[in-house]
């Protein structure tokens, strides 16, 4: 900075030779008197060593020079008052640079200090060179600090020292000096003044931890060039990149004053290779627990190999969080599924692997895995392609035997698979933009509590998140937004899947899906589905819906409650079964529906929201709870709400167990399901066997197994009318569908009774 030059200012003394009528005799301010025309100074034209300059005697104790111009005093500005002088004759003085401080309106600012270090003339013929430097601010090598009170200086020097002796002066030198300070000014420490090279290929790291190690709280200045750094290098200051740096794929840049995405990538000048080298320094340095990527937008070509980006590390068990950014792609090959086709051979009593693997090599872990008898969202764990087998995320329903397999390798943004373990991770308010041919993440094949939330993943191929192994353990997606590409085809048509789960203990919260295939494919137990809202409708009438939730194993002890569930349906299904004949267990087990919305429109009749679908012989229900739901058709009447999908089984209803249909509400709904069932029964002849029909408003339509209670709503009457008070039996499942009850008398009886029936 130079205000000389930038503003025009003008610092600069006139020369001697422009006459002595400017140059005061005191303080130099109007008025003051001047050396014009006084015996003992002159201006010497030609002088050996200053050309023109002014000689002049010294009379009094302290002998003034100021200039009469009024020299500015800005702030931040600093001031180099330079003279240089040598005696002639006579005594030898000493001389010092001096001024005098102006503030506006023209008075004196007192109290401030106006002359600097004096320097002694030792010699006839000797040129001594005496400077101070002028300016607002108290700084190591500011000689007068004025502050901000003074506007302007009058200055020149002070002769000091014993009166006789003749000087001469040269033309005084006023010179804007701020850049001598913008090191400590600007709080800016270049690397370059440590030895940087940046010329891409010297080893610049010990240059920059020198420019860190002598901060002293200022900020590192990475000035423009290309810096090779070799190894590893922590900076434990602020850090500003005009330049750009280059580092092994294993080096580590540690920036814990500056720890953002935005640097990173002002660092690295690419917003991929930023990315990737903050997240190895996320897993590597204590000091932040979190990557803020401040709103920037990282356009992907390709997928990341999250741990390729950190080849030092397998595993990693402390909270971490990427947070604040969207993540993009413009499209491109790189994309593109992988899919192999193997011949393969699979064992129900080793149920979670494939043998004889053909091609084995080439089949990718993460890999979907389709073929006859696998059921949905089966994907590949690991491999061993020296024994040729693929371990499997779970088991098969019906694929006994050798046959060909499809594996197909989806690509996604995210990919943590090359993990071995990867817990408390947090992805948080980050929008995958995916543009219909990238997949959004995979997660790491195992791990607990890792959390993604606030995000959006928009238009993924064919997934949004997929987990190939247990690292859902625990997981917890949190008010999401799903976005599918697929609206405009008929729901059964669709192929895009939002969420996979295979572990236990997965929470999916007030999340908004848009017209998948599948909005949530949840195996394992103990899970909890609440407040979200997802809706797979389309615009054909009679239209066939896909399921927004399958649940694939029987045990499954989730609760799905407060959601939204629009134009699907809850699948309840044991295709992860190897042997999926009931030979013991408890059966399809520990289901609660509550609480939900459920709307449809424009659906076949035979639509239902609840659909039970048994793999195997002897299976039944032993804890299902379905209650204060709301069910609505719009623009059809459909039969029920529940069903069972007897495509490969049907269920064993002279087993049911614990099943539980209350306080729900049906709006356009043939048959009102309830367990207990209230039936209201008008026996209008005489009769000792009143027979009364559930009108298959039990779950599933199923058996009537037993009776909780009788009520008579009116009087027991004989052939004569007369009441008589008689406690009958009943005799349950009766019928050709057994969904009859009998209530049996002792003789021929007539009245008004409502009976509680249970199909469990």
């Amino acid at each position: 900075m130079n205000k000389a030059i930038t503003d025009g200012v003008v610092f600069q003394p006139t020369a001697f030779a422009a006459g002595l009528g400017v140059w005061s005799r005191t303080d130099g301010t109007p008025g003051s008197a001047t050396y014009q025309g006084v015996a003992t100074a002159a201006f010497v034209p030609a002088d050996q060593d200053f050309g023109g300059c002014l000689e002049m005697a010294k009379t009094e104790a302290t002998q003034r020079l100021r200039y009469m111009g009024q020299t500015p005093i800005l702030p931040g500005c600093y001031l180099r008052v330079t003279a240089r002088v040598k005696a002639v004759s006579g005594a030898l003085p000493s001389v010092r640079i001096a001024g005098h401080a102006v503030r506006a309106g023209g008075a004196h600012v007192t109290g401030l200090v106006e002359t600097g270090p004096a320097v002694a003339l030792t010699a006839y013929g000797r040129v001594v060179e005496v400077s101070a430097i002028v300016g607002t601010g108290t700084r190591p090598g500011v000689d007068m600090a004025w502050g901000t009170a003074p506007v302007h200086g009058h200055f020149g020097l002070d002769l000091t020292g014993p009166t006789g002796g003749i000087v001469r002066i040269d033309d005084i030198e006023i010179e804007d000096v701020t850049s001598v300070f913008l090191r400590t000014m600007l709080n800016v420490v270049d690397v370059r003044d440590y030895g940087a090279a940046g010329d891409g290929t010297t080893d610049d790291s010990a240059a920059f931890e020198a420019a860190d190690a002598d901060a002293d709280g200022r900020t590192i200045l990475v000035s423009a060039g290309t810096y090779r750094l070799a190894s590893s290098v922590t900076l434990d200051h602020r850090v500003v990149f005009e330049g750009r740096v280059t580092m092994p794929a294993d080096a580590i840049l540690a920036l814990t004053k500056s720890f953002d995405l935005p640097t990173y990538i002002d660092a690295f000048g690419d917003e991929r290779t930023g990315f990737q080298k903050a997240f190895q320094a996320l897993l590597n340095n204590a000091n932040h627990e979190s990557l803020d990527m401040r709103g920037r937008r990282i356009d992907l070509s390709g997928p990341i190999d999250m741990q390729a980006v950190v080849p030092n590390r397998t595993s990693f068990a402390q909270r971490r969080v990427i947070r604040n950014g969207q993540f993009s792609t413009s499209g491109g090959s790189a994309w593109a599924p992988t899919v192999v086709t193997s011949q393969a051979t699979y064992a129900a009593t080793n149920s979670k692997r494939l043998t004889g693997v053909t091609n084995v090599a080439n089949v990718p872990v993460g890999a979907l895995v389709t073929g006859a008898g696998v059921g949905r969202e089966i994907y590949v764990t690991s491999k061993n392609v020296a024994a040729q087998e693929v371990a499997l995320s779970e088991s098969l329903s019906d694929a006994e035997g050798t046959q060909s397999f499809t594996f197909t390798r989806f690509k996604y943004m995210l990919d943590f698979s090359g993990f071995e373990r990867l817990d408390v991770f947090v992805l948080d308010s980050i929008e995958f933009q995916m543009g219909e041919v990238a997949n959004g993440i995979l997660l790491p094949p195992q791990g607990v509590v890792n959390k993604i939330r606030d995000c959006t993943f928009n238009r993924p191929h064919r997934r949004a998140i997929t987990s190939h192994g247990t690292g859902c353990q625990g997981l917890m997606i949190e008010r999401c937004n799903f976005v599918s590409y697929e609206g405009d085809l008929t729901a059964q048509n669709r192929q895009s899947v939002a969420i996979n789960t295979n572990a236990n203990d997965v929470k999916i919260r007030d999340n908004r899906a848009s017209q998948f295939r599948h909005f949530l494919v949840m195996s394992g137990a103990q899970g909890l589905i609440s407040g979200n809202h997802f809706f797979q409708g389309d615009g054909n009438p009679n239209g066939i819906r896909t399921a927004g939730i399958v649940i694939p194993i029987r045990a499954c002890n989730t609760t799905i409650t407060g959601n939204y569930i629009d134009n699907c349906f809850v699948e309840w299904t044991n295709e992860r079964e190897a042997l999926p004949d009931n030979t013991g267990g408890f059966g399809f087990a520990g289901l609660s529906i509550c609480d939900n919305v459920f709307l449809c429109s424009d659906v076949a009749p035979t639509f239902s929201f609840i659909v039970v679908k048994p793999y195997g012989r002897d299976h039944r229900v032993n804890g299902f709870n379905v209650s204060g739901n709301t069910f609505r058709a719009s623009g059809v009447a459909i039969s029920r709400v529940e069903r069972v999908d007897t495509s490969f089984a049907p269920l064993d209803f002279s087993r049911m167990r614990r099943v539980t249909f209350t306080n729900n509400t049906y709006h356009n709904i043939t048959y009102a399901t309830a367990n207990p069932l209230v039936v209201a029964h008008t026996q209008a002849s005489h009769s000792d066997t009143w027979v009364i029909d559930t009108d298959h408003n039990l779950p599933f339509d199923a058996y009537a197994r037993d009776v909780d209670a009788i009520a008579y709503r009116s009087r027991l009457r004989n052939e004569a009318n007369v009441s008589e008070w008689f406690m009958p039996y009943t005799a349950a499942a009766m019928g050709g569908q057994r969904n009859l009850v009998h209530v049996i008398f002792p003789e021929p009886v007539l009245g008004d009774l409502n009976i509680t029936v249970r199909m469990d």
